[in-house]
């Protein structure tokens, strides 16, 4: 009995004692959590100042060449090669033949129609030195610059009634006339380079037979291209003829300034928009090469220009007023890809100049001091 009460005794005063030290030593601790403090955010503003902001209308499209030739034959005939060969990327000065078929047959039936007019002046030379010796000089000398190698001189001009009757009573006028078509015939046998460029397609190839409407290739002038763009409506009344472009090409790395050459006066039904058409050259220039143009359209006035991730839902942007923020309400005129014009914005607000994460209205904010940075 007695060492039953002895261990009562002695587990009462070890629980005791634990708690006891476990009580000093919980109150030993220190709390390691600093008092949390309040985050107040830095934010970038600007000072509004509204100014006259230009309308830069962004298009885009491929150049096409100003003068171009879709070249067809009017005549059939075996493509004979020429001093160059037709091939694609070829160029070609003014004048210069682009195709020859072959016209030896051809050429043959209109050397007999020329002798036969020259055989018919002929037969009436006795006749006008007798009848008529007053025109006989004029048709003398006709005669006598007629030359078969060559295209057939204009006749004489018809003075009188009685020259008119006797000319056209032999049958000169008629013969004349049809060897004049064959002339302009034999021409179409030949094709020569309008003016100066490069031949971009290509269908045939010497030796071809070639039929009479089949298309032959294409051939381009290379100094001057026009970009045909499409621009709202809304800027239609402000694109004029003359006015300066600035183009750039997809990399940013070339510029290049256009002048817009005509403006169409129909609105496309589907798009609302008016096709402009701008002028523009330069040798590293080429056929089907994508631009992008900033058309000048008009200057918005008591307006500013922020980037377009700073306009909020609802037309509405951030403004600090004694260092919180505040929501204010704005007109978006314009927009761009990148940024936005703005119409009633007070000078001498402040707005956010760049996004804040988390912000809301009413929020404590700290304003960037350059002065310390």
């Amino acid at each position: 009995m007695r060492k039953l009460i002895i261990s009562a005794v002695a587990g009462g005063i070890i629980i005791f004692a634990s708690l006891y030290f476990a009580g000093l030593i919980a109150g030993s601790k220190k709390n390691g959590r600093s008092p949390s403090q309040k985050v107040v955010k830095t934010v970038f503003v600007d000072t509004v100042v509204n100014a006259t902001v230009p309308i830069m209308v962004p298009a885009n499209g491929n150049l096409k060449a100003k003068k171009r030739v879709e070249l067809y034959s009017e005549v059939q005939g075996v493509f004979r090669s020429g001093s160059k060969l037709y091939r694609t990327g070829q160029k070609y000065a003014v004048g210069q033949t682009l195709i020859k078929i072959d016209a030896s047959e051809y050429y043959a039936s209109v050397q007999s129609a020329k002798s036969n007019l020259y055989n018919l002046l002929t037969s009436i030379m006795p006749d006008l030195r007798l009848d008529y010796p007053e025109i006989y000089p004029k048709w003398q000398q006709y005669l006598n610059g007629f030359d078969l190698e060559k295209t057939t001189p204009e006749l004489p001009e018809l003075d009188s009634e009685k020259e008119k009757f006797f000319i056209t009573g032999r049958e000169i006028i008629t013969t004349y006339y049809n060897v004049k078509n064959l002339e302009q015939r034999l021409a179409k046998y030949t094709i020569s380079a309008p003016f100066n460029g490069v031949l971009t397609e290509a269908l045939v190839t010497e030796g071809t037979l070639v039929r009479s409407g089949q298309k032959l290739g294409e051939f381009i002038n290379t100094g001057l291209y026009e970009l045909e763009v499409s621009v709202s409506k809304t800027y239609g009344d402000f694109l004029k003829e003359g006015k300066e472009v600035s183009l750039t090409n997809l990399e940013k790395t070339q510029e290049f300034t256009g002048k817009v050459a005509r403006v169409n006066g129909r609105v496309d039904q589907n798009s609302q928009t008016i096709t402009a058409y701008i002028e523009v050259s330069g040798s590293n220039l080429k056929e089907g090469q994508y631009l992008e143009a900033n058309l000048d359209a008009k200057e918005e006035t008591d307006a500013i220009e922020i980037d377009r991730s700073l306009l909020l839902e609802n037309n509405q942007i951030f403004v600090v007023k004694d260092s919180i923020l505040d929501l204010m309400d704005v007109k978006p005129v314009f927009f761009t890809d990148k940024t936005v014009v703005l119409k009633n914005v007070p000078d001498g607000e402040m707005i956010v100049s760049k996004p804040i994460v988390g912000a809301y209205s009413g929020m404590l904010v700290k304003i960037f001091d350059e002065s310390k940075s």
